[in-house]
């Protein structure tokens, strides 16, 4: 079957007695594919028959299905010819993980974060009324992101349509861990009513028949049975906000999916659509992981354990063993994450310490502003958040916790560039932003060792502090330096003149080989760990100063507003002699690849800044 799908609506050639085992086929090519390449498998396997269905019921790329967060896209990328692609999914000029418009015309937004596509979704259909077109527009959101509070305010505005528009809510009872929450136990409640939907749809019909008075009946009826509605499901929040809710509905059921759908495309106003699935259906081991199988490496199909060699402890499990040992030590410690307790490293002291422990679900800008509470309460937080997350919770940062000067610490995972999940995800502005805010200190770490003394002196500290490291193995070279961390305080590994290299945190490793290679050429230049990107360590600026003649900084954020530029800024204005050569990300969106060659595509490899010292030195 899979083989007669080669274009966009292809399936629409496809009986639908066929469509079982198109479905199989589907689950079959994912596993095998995302096996060899690595990949979001958990979630595409969950979402087979629903997507099917929704491919059945429309027309692409005239409607336009827009996916909250994409990574459960790949079976839409399937039936809509991209088959071809998955040979080199996230890989360095392949096929995306994510829906992107440059990929295709049936991509209608490209995604990677959550909760955001009812918002986008309301904005076509406007677009489509205004314009006076005819097509539908669904937008699929998960219930984990439904969590998020952009999805609300969505809905609240949706709630005035008086034109169709389907948001189909597919419910698995998992964000990336286990979903909680009130809207969690409210879904869960749904669940159990599946016959509510079933009798609401049978009374309509049979009213309807009757001669003359039937629609009159249907709407006398509507304008009185709220409190049936209460009776049957708790609190009937879609309906009570004035959006239609049809559901619940199997999403592994493609016939009553493509039913019910038909029917929300009849709707006039918006209509949720409420679809059960199963994340990691139709393989065991993603079925009972589906965290671990959310994004996955490469793995063997027969045990589903990953194909990689494990390279030492990540920063992930040094930032989790630390907040263990910390936890035990500080009582008030407590650790906050936005639905991520595993990926954070957090899920371990959750265990420990469950009174001590929030997991807030995906509601990154609450979890700062709860945080700021913690800390006014007299506790200490530690907010563990995905850098490119991290970045919705701007404002809070600013006006909560900057603002009054709190002692809240951001965990900030991920960091730089993250590889194969691309632009959404790369953590390359984090510098930027929380540079710019007056109170916060803001620490890279070089090592392993590192990443746990800055966060034992974060817990000491006072005010808002950031430590920020990136993704994969953590760097072990260069424990022989463990000076104490002090406040706003430099390390100098290696003492010269003439040129000093300052590298920001997962840069040491990589500056370490840079200071190697001019050694090896008959410079002599200081290499100097940063570890403070704010505030800066003016008093060893001014004493490099004295003997060198150009400092060149690194570091894995975008060059605009970024440690560079603050070096740059202090010694013109204090030391104009003195050249600096800021070394760090382009000013554009990094796709996605393996991070060594991304890092080589954007200047951050050890040949590449070798190369920059040396043009910079020739002018």
């Amino acid at each position: 079957m899979l083989e007669k799908i080669k274009k966009p609506n292809d399936i629409h050639k496809i009986a639908l007695a066929d469509f079982p085992a198109l479905a199989d086929e589907i689950r079959q090519f994912l596993i095998e594919s995302v096996s060899r390449t690595g990949g979001h498998l958990a979630s595409n396997l969950g979402v087979v028959e629903l997507t099917m269905a929704l491919h059945n019921v429309l027309d692409l790329p005239k409607d336009k299905i827009i996916w909250d967060v994409g990574h459960q896209a790949y079976t839409h990328k399937i039936l809509t010819g991209r088959k071809g692609g998955f040979a080199r999914l996230r890989m360095e000029g392949g096929m995306s993980g994510f829906p992107k418009r440059k990929e295709s015309p049936c991509d209608a937004f490209d995604a990677g974060h959550s909760s955001d596509s009812i918002s986008a979704g309301l904005g076509y259909v406007r677009a489509r009324d205004l314009s006076g077109d005819n097509y539908y527009v669904v937008s699929v959101i998960g219930d984990g992101a439904l969590t998020g509070g952009m999805a609300y305010e969505a809905l609240n505005n949706a709630a005035e349509l008086k034109t169709n528009f389907i948001i189909i809510l597919n419910d698995n009872n998992m964000s990336i861990s286990r979903n909680v929450g009130g809207m969690s136990s409210y879904l869960s409640a749904l669940r159990t009513a599946e016959s509510y939907t079933g009798m609401k749809l049978s009374v309509t019909k049979t009213l309807k028949k009757v001669p003359k008075v039937g629609t009159a009946l249907v709407d006398t009826v509507r304008k009185t049975k709220s409190s049936i509605k209460q009776l049957i499901i708790p609190g009937m929040l879609f309906e009570n906000m004035g959006l239609t809710y049809l559901g619940p509905v199997d999403g592994h059921n493609m016939r009553q999916m493509m039913k019910l759908f038909n029917e929300a495309k009849r709707v006039e106003g918006p209509v949720i659509v409420h679809v059960l699935t199963e994340k990691g259906r139709g393989y065991r081991p993603a079925s009972l992981h589906p965290d671990r199988f959310h994004g996955t490496g490469p793995f063997d199909i027969k045990t589903g354990k990953p194909l990689a060699d494990k390279k030492g402890l990540t920063y992930t499990e040094v930032f989790s063993n630390t907040m263990k040992d910390l936890g035990r030590k500080e009582k008030k410690l407590v650790g906050i994450t936005a639905a991520m307790p595993e990926g954070t490293g957090l899920k371990e002291f959750g265990r420990l310490f469950p009174d001590r422990f929030f997991d807030v679900g995906i509601a990154e800008e609450h979890a700062v502003s709860f945080a700021a509470g913690l800390a006014l309460g007299g506790m200490i937080p530690v907010v563990a958040i995905y850098s490119s997350f991290l970045q919705r919770s701007v404002d809070q940062i600013l006006q909560d916790v900057c603002m009054q000067n709190l002692h809240v610490i951001f965990a900030i995972d991920r960091a730089g560039i993250v590889g194969a999940d691309g632009e959404t995800h790369h953590g390359c502005f984090d510098l930027s932003y929380l540079t710019m805010m007056p109170n916060m200190t803001v620490m890279a770490p070089k090592n392993q060792q590192e990443l746990k003394e800055m966060l034992e002196f974060a817990v000491k500290a006072d005010g808002p502090c950031a430590i920020r490291y990136p993704k994969g193995h953590a760097y072990q070279g260069l424990e022989e330096f463990q000076s104490p961390v002090e406040y706003g305080k430099s390390e100098v590994l290696f003492r010269g003149t003439g040129t000093a290299i300052l590298s920001v945190g997962s840069m040491t490793e990589i500056c370490e080989k840079v200071y190697t290679e001019l050694k090896e050429r008959g410079d002599n230049p200081t290499f100097v760990n940063a570890r403070f990107v704010k505030p800066l360590d003016t008093s060893l600026l001014d004493e490099l100063a004295k003997d060198h003649s150009l400092f060149v900084t690194v570091e894995e954020n975008v060059k605009n507003g970024g440690f560079g530029e603050h070096v740059a800024a202090y010694m013109e204005a204090c030391h104009p002699e003195c050249r600096v050569l800021p070394i760090a990300i382009w000013n554009r969106f990094i796709g996605h690849g393996e991070t060594e060659s991304l890092r080589a595509e954007v200047g951050l490899s050890a040949p590449e800044i070798l190369g920059a010292i040396e043009e910079y030195e020739k002018q």
